[in-house]
């Protein structure tokens, strides 16, 4: 029994390592100073005009490499009136998003196929769950959104569904059998979903 529990474990782990020093230097780095420690891509955003457009600003540990083994990240989503951040899945984290200025309708699906959704004002936070399909709709046609979402790993991942589905080489009879529909209409939602934003 105590070796099924040693062979499984670590496949129970789904978070972030624990460390065994304060905190980790990227290879080939030996002394770091206060600077190692600060992210000074946010500046950008004090100020910015609204978005014309989904984007994102990610501080996770490939953009800021001392958020590595520290488990946590933080992501600002910036939102036009009626943009769409698409169903997606984050495989590693637990998201807690804290809405700064705008609407939203957000909304994530549970293993049993129930749809867990909430109309969001400035100041409301919601959590979505590790590893579950979800996502953020700015229902207000003329009014920007934007929000900060805090992730319980340095390295939460990303599973887009729409280009997970579309932008691989999953052949479209597969798909089309899935989605019980024809090769024509799975040829045109690829081709519509080339090029969209990803979360």
């Amino acid at each position: 029994m105590l070796n099924l529990l040693a062979i499984f474990s670590p496949m129970a782990m789904a978070s972030d390592a624990d460390i065994l020093t304060d905190f980790n230097l990227p290879p080939n780095v030996s002394n770091v100073d206060a600077t190692f420690f600060t992210f000074t891509a946010a500046r950008s955003l004090v100020g910015a005009q609204p978005p014309t457009a989904l984007n994102f600003l990610f501080a996770d540990k490939t953009s800021f490499p001392a958020l590595d083994g520290q488990s946590v990240s933080l992501a600002v989503l910036r939102m036009p009136g009626g943009a769409v951040n698409p169903p997606h899945s984050h495989p590693r984290a637990t998201e807690l998003l804290l809405l700064i200025s705008g609407y939203l309708e957000v909304g994530f699906i549970d293993s049993t196929n129930k749809l867990f959704n909430q109309t969001l004002n400035a100041g409301d936070m919601y959590v979505f769950p590790k590893g579950l399909v979800h996502y953020q709709f700015n229902y207000a046609p003329d009014v920007p959104a934007i929000a900060v979402s805090a992730f319980g790993s340095a390295n939460p991942g990303l599973v887009s569904i729409p280009s997970n589905l579309f932008q691989t080489d999953i052949e479209d009879r597969i798909l089309a059998w899935s989605f019980k529909t024809d090769i024509p209409t799975i040829q045109r939602i690829k081709a519509s979903v080339q090029g969209s934003p990803q979360a």
